[in-house]
């Protein structure tokens, strides 16, 4: 039976869905993260997951946990962020040699709650989160703008639609991403060995050692085309940061843009579709033992604002006053 309704989830207020054979657990005031997605009809779970998980374990380590969505993705070099009419500095965050800003803020906000419901066929929550003065980021980039959070959960699977408003004088940058942390195993009782990951990898993105773009694009290795042909072992190996320009794949006869895992044992697959816009995934699965791993969907390169490249290679667009950039992802199981 479809329902919504406010929950706590070991002191996490969440929104949970359930319409279709799937149940989602949305963390609104954690950036509208989505900790769990489970087909129950499949007993499969879509993202790593854990029953005991207190609020600040999500708090304090929200990228390894469901499904986040960042604002910038990955890397800038050196903090810096150069659009067409300014030049912000975002703190660095990631020392080291990298010298880097990573992840923006938007997957740690919290985010209101606007309206939650269902019907017979499907049950959803929008929400929207408001960038002003009052946000302590603001002092790095002094641009208003809202975004706005449309889930929807069906018998076809969740789809996420995002929306960006430039409310500001100011050119809005723009480039999102997932750091969504799948599973692994993610069909219950299943083993490790058994998953398999396809990736529409186009041309590799080289990356230098502090994990930013040489701008070189290159063909693809034998390791890469692990990827496409969807013999790749997504753990149990370490995955580190491979990035690719993107294809598509077919599902079942058609074009399909995203990714698929699938448990080769039971035939059970993830599939992750992307809108358009995203035009790149990273693949990471923090040395691959940890019982995850992470394909990350991009609408731009790492470092797009700072890139040399023209915007129809890198990905990298600017939204002015009063206009909306729109983007959406599609999880559902297939067999």
């Amino acid at each position: 039976m479809n329902n919504a309704k406010m929950i706590n989830f070991n002191g996490t207020p969440c929104v949970e869905l359930t319409a279709g054979g799937y149940t989602a657990l949305i963390a609104y005031e954690i950036g509208c993260n989505v900790i769990r997605l489970r087909d129950t009809v499949h007993s499969a779970e879509f993202f790593r997951f854990d029953a005991q998980n207190p609020a600040e374990t999500i708090i304090n380590s929200p990228e390894v946990w469901g499904m986040p969505t960042l604002y910038f993705p990955n890397r800038l070099a050196d903090g810096v962020l150069k659009t067409s009419d300014a030049v912000y500095h975002w703190p660095v965050n990631e020392k080291n040699h990298y010298n880097n800003h990573i992840h923006g803020f938007l997957h740690k906000r919290v985010h209101n709650v606007e309206e939650y419901s269902f019907d017979d066929k499907s049950a959803w929550l929008k929400t929207k989160f408001v960038f002003d003065e009052n946000d302590e980021f603001y002092q790095y980039m002094p641009i208003d703008f809202t975004v706005e959070y449309t889930f929807t959960l069906s018998e076809d699977g969740l789809t996420q639609n995002i929306r960006f408003t430039n409310l500001s004088d100011k050119a809005l940058p723009i480039s999102i991403g997932s750091h969504t942390a799948m599973a692994a195993p993610f069909v219950d009782g299943a083993k490790l060995a058994d998953i398999r990951l396809r990736v529409p990898a186009m041309l590799r993105c080289e990356l230098n050692e502090r994990c930013l773009p040489t701008e070189n694009l290159l063909d693809l290795s034998e390791w890469d085309k692990e990827y496409v042909d969807g013999t790749k072992l997504p753990v149990l190996q370490n995955l580190d940061n491979d990035m690719y320009a993107a294809g598509k794949l077919t599902l079942n006869g058609r074009e399909f843009n995203g990714i698929i895992a699938e448990d080769t044992a039971s035939g059970i697959k993830l599939c992750y579709e992307v809108s358009d816009e995203y035009r790149f995934w990273i693949i990471w699965n923090d040395c691959g033992f940890n019982g995850y791993f992470c394909p990350e969907p991009m609408t731009a390169m790492i470092n797009a604002p700072n890139l040399s490249l023209s915007p129809s290679v890198s990905g990298y667009r600017e939204i002015i006053k009063n206009q909306t950039f729109e983007a959406s992802q599609h999880f559902f199981t297939a067999t």
